[in-house]
């Protein structure tokens, strides 16, 4: 093995210990998540509420000194309410950009499905 798959499996085993503090009983989801994070992908996790899916998730993001987001989606929000936004500032008379929740490092998008198509394809 070279330095660097000894380096992301060392990291790997500190961010689970860290991780294994907080959230009790769901490793097989927290590898998941984690091999989902080195690939540079994405995940979709379908589940019953309380097995701690947004915990692991912010739990996560602080393990890995990152910012986490959650969006609730429902069937009134519109796509700038995921990307943001540009702000008119009236006392400097320019325009500022909000950043929306698309942004942060992790972020988990809870009922994807009832939010319009259009909201769905600005993730």
């Amino acid at each position: 093995m070279n330095r660097s798959e000894i380096d992301t499996a060392e990291l790997m085993q500190r961010v689970l210990y860290e991780v294994k503090k907080v959230v009790v009983g769901q490793d097989y989801f927290l590898e998941r998540v984690l091999v989902a994070i080195l690939s540079q992908g994405h995940l979709l996790v379908e589940g019953v509420p309380g097995l701690a899916k947004t915990l692991t998730i912010k739990t996560l993001a602080g393990a890995l000194q990152g910012t986490f987001k959650r969006i609730q989606f429902t069937p009134d929000l519109v796509p700038a309410d995921l990307v943001g936004t540009r702000i008119f500032n009236q006392k400097s008379g320019d325009f500022s950009v909000a950043l929306g929740p698309v942004f942060a490092n992790l972020l988990l998008a809870d009922e994807i499905n009832r939010a319009a198509p259009k909201v769905q394809s600005a993730l």
